[in-house]
């Protein structure tokens, strides 16, 4: 997940902002005000962008794609969609979302072009320990969390996209409505069905199924 090629693909566009340089805020810049400075150019808030969101874009990726080879491939796209797209972002949506949504475009227009794709998903939210777990809690919650990652493989991949954005991505049904292109209330519907399955999955697995 290096910037270097993100960096590179991006160097030639500079040019136009080199003579009138913009400062960066400290560490309370947020995304809404660095996709401002990529807008006009700067390099440098694209960077600081990839920096805070990477991770969470990567894991959103690799869940749909399961392949960690395309994930990463697609992840610099996102960005580089990100950067040719800033002027066009009108603050209507987090910036969260709105990069979330060009990784579902760009993982989707992938799996169109390669239906079939072997791979791992990234590790789930229930195998993250608290600092005040005792090994025991923090060996159920693995084994739990790994349960869970691998009945989500049986998931169909519109389950699972629904349950990641809605559950692991923290996005709302209207937001989740947005990346997906699709009306709320079918949103709903995918989320009631997605989460029915996977519990059926769990159960029929002899595991208690934890979910929210």
């Amino acid at each position: 997940m290096a910037v270097v090629n993100l960096s590179a693909a991006i160097a030639t566009n500079t040019a136009r902002v080199a003579e009138k340089p913009m400062t960066l805020g400290g560490h309370g810049t947020d995304d809404r005000a660095l996709i401002r400075q990529i807008a006009i150019g700067d390099a440098k808030a694209l960077e600081r962008l990839f920096t805070r969101n990477q991770t969470r874009v990567f894991r959103y990726l690799m869940r749909l794609v399961r392949n960690e080879a395309i994930a990463e491939e697609l992840l610099n796209e996102v960005f580089l969609g990100a950067w040719h797209g800033a002027g066009r972002y009108e603050g209507r949506s987090e910036p969260a979302t709105w990069l979330l949504s060009i990784a579902h475009n760009k993982a989707v227009s992938a799996l169109r072009k390669k239906r079939e794709i072997s791979g791992y998903d990234e590790e789930t939210a229930g195998q993250i320990a608290d600092e005040d777990d005792t090994p025991e809690v923090v060996t159920q919650k693995a084994d739990k969390g790994a349960a869970i990652k691998a009945a989500m493989q049986a998931l169909s991949a519109e389950h699972r996209e629904i349950l990641d954005l809605v559950y692991y991505q923290e996005q709302s049904v209207a937001e989740a409505a947005g990346i997906l292109q699709i009306p709320e209330a079918t949103v709903k519907t995918r989320m009631f069905y997605a989460r029915k399955k996977l519990g059926e999955i769990l159960k029929e697995r002899g595991v208690d199924r934890g979910w929210p």
